[in-house]
């Protein structure tokens, strides 16, 4: 799947906003900690794709009733669904220069029934032309979510015959009724109710 910005202007992947929050101190305390890398945007962004992926527990596997939106809020709470899972890493990464945006993904179950928005990261390297997806969710038996700027390792492959679908946009600010579940939301319960079926 080739992602597409949804705009031209790069600086609009570069922007902090209410939830791509990369100004912030928490946000800053871990693109430091992440730096130590070294100055390669590209093991930078392995970096902060493992330190979301591995140490911030996607609340529906750790059983986490608490709903996170902000990346600053993500990073000190260490829990989050796929969503905030990836504003947080938009944010890591736009905080050190490495444009990102949100993508998205329409999952159901095995049947075809309950589907639900699943959120993704597309980032583009400084130097590079092609955006690239990466999943932060978080691994689990059965989900092998990996960074790859090649051959895409996301979390899930969408299945046609369950009407999955692969959205192609890359958005620069979180899709709207995403956003509104996840600042509305008392729990994680009530989120899983909120959530859009659909872009």
């Amino acid at each position: 799947m080739e992602p597409t910005p949804q705009s031209s202007d790069i600086s609009l992947y570069l922007a902090a906003d209410e939830a791509i929050d990369h100004e912030r101190p928490r946000v800053r305390e871990t693109v430091a900690d992440l730096s130590r890398v070294g100055s390669d945007a590209c093991a930078y962004a392995r970096a902060a794709f493992v330190h979301v992926r591995d140490t911030i527990p996607h609340s529906a596997d750790s059983g986490d009733p608490r709903v996170t939106w902000r990346a600053s809020g993500v990073l000190a709470a260490r829990t989050g669904i796929c969503h905030a899972k990836s504003i947080a890493l938009v944010a890591l990464l736009r905080a050190r220069g490495i444009p990102a945006g949100l993508c998205y993904q329409r999952l159901a179950d095995d049947d075809g029934t309950n589907p639900i928005v699943h959120g993704l990261v597309a980032l583009r390297l400084p130097g590079e032309e092609r955006w690239a997806r990466v999943d932060p969710r978080g691994n689990k038996p059965g989900i092998d979510a990996q960074f790859s700027l090649e051959a895409e390792r996301v979390a899930w492959t969408v299945r046609e015959k369950f009407n999955e679908v692969d959205y192609p946009i890359v958005y620069a600010a979180p899709v709207s009724t995403v956003l509104h579940a996840l600042r509305s939301a008392r729990d994680r319960v009530e989120l899983w109710r909120m959530l859009p079926a659909g872009l």
